[in-house]
């Protein structure tokens, strides 16, 4: 199975990748996690990059507050997909993290989750592998099902409680 690479902007954002790597634990899918920097490690984040396919990846995340090239950087040096988690920040809220990497150039794409949202980011990484993988793909199809599952049950108890109302 292909590795996911997880590299914040910043140990800062620990807290909101730690959602991610818990998300790829819980599929069993392997990973590794970096701090790397677009503006004061660019050589070491484009090295990285330039290489994580041979390296055995096949998905990249990038997670980065404020101005947020982290995933667009990634993205200039590698083929492999690369989703980006912008992170919330004091002075926008996250806004200026959005758009710094929703907004990449025709040619460098970066899918990009909600901010801070770590977990989607994970699933969405986890699909990426799922196409060629089909043990992972039935452990998707088991969470979806799951979450079939609750939705009913909780429509099943708000029925209930409507009758005694």
């Amino acid at each position: 199975m292909k590795k996911v690479a997880v590299i914040m902007g910043s140990d800062s954002d620990l807290p909101i990748v730690k959602k991610a790597i818990d998300e790829l634990k819980n599929y069993g899918v392997p990973y590794e996690c970096h701090v790397m920097s677009a503006h004061r490690t660019p050589a070491l984040a484009s090295e990285f990059a330039a290489n994580a396919k041979a390296n055995g990846f096949g998905v990249i995340i990038c997670a980065a507050g404020m101005a947020a090239h982290l995933a667009g950087v990634v993205a200039g040096h590698t083929t492999l997909p690369v989703i980006g988690i912008p992170c919330k920040s004091a002075a926008l809220d996250g806004m200026d993290a959005l758009l710094a990497t929703v907004m990449m150039p025709s040619g460098i794409p970066v899918a990009t989750v909600a901010i801070d949202g770590a977990k989607n980011a994970a699933i969405l990484a986890v699909q990426m592998l799922a196409l060629s993988d089909d043990d992972l793909a039935a452990k998707l199809e088991a969470e979806k099902q799951k979450m079939i599952d609750g939705v009913m049950a909780k429509d099943t108890a708000l029925q209930q409680k409507l009758k005694d109302i």
